[in-house]
């Protein structure tokens, strides 16, 4: 099965549009649970209250991160293993993946995976691609 790039567009813009303004970031050391809906494991190295608009419009089929995301101080230490975003209210995680350094190949990419608490850190990359090309 085949979706239009209007198609894949309109499917990625509804991520956004779903998790809200306000979307929480979280950082955590070691191995990603099983999925979204498991708990969070290892430590939490960063949390952070992306943008209010923290996706760009998606176009041909991608959806990259708008604005900076960053953050003046790191929340723990250690080595940044996977990312979960989530709701405003924290309640719900939507998304999670890999991280790695700027052009590592992760699904989103710092400037550092060593976190030290009270260290600045920045996502460099973060993009969706729509299925089904």
């Amino acid at each position: 099965m085949q979706y239009s790039t209007t198609l894949r567009n309109a499917r990625l813009d509804l991520v956004e549009s779903h998790i809200g303004t306000g979307a929480r970031l979280r950082v955590y050391s070691g191995s990603a649970p099983a999925n979204p809906a498991a708990s969070a494991t290892g430590t939490l190295l960063a949390d952070v209250t992306l943008p209010s608009d923290w996706l760009a419009a998606a176009s041909s089929g991608t959806k990259a991160k708008s604005g900076t995301w960053t953050k003046a101080s790191a929340d723990g230490t250690g080595t940044a293993g996977y990312f979960r975003i989530l709701d405003s209210g924290a309640a719900a995680c939507h998304i999670q993946g890999s991280v790695s350094v700027t052009a590592g190949g992760g699904d989103m990419q710092f400037d550092s995976l060593s976190f030290t608490a009270g260290q600045a850190f920045t996502v460099t990359a973060f993009t969706l691609t729509g299925g089904n090309a």
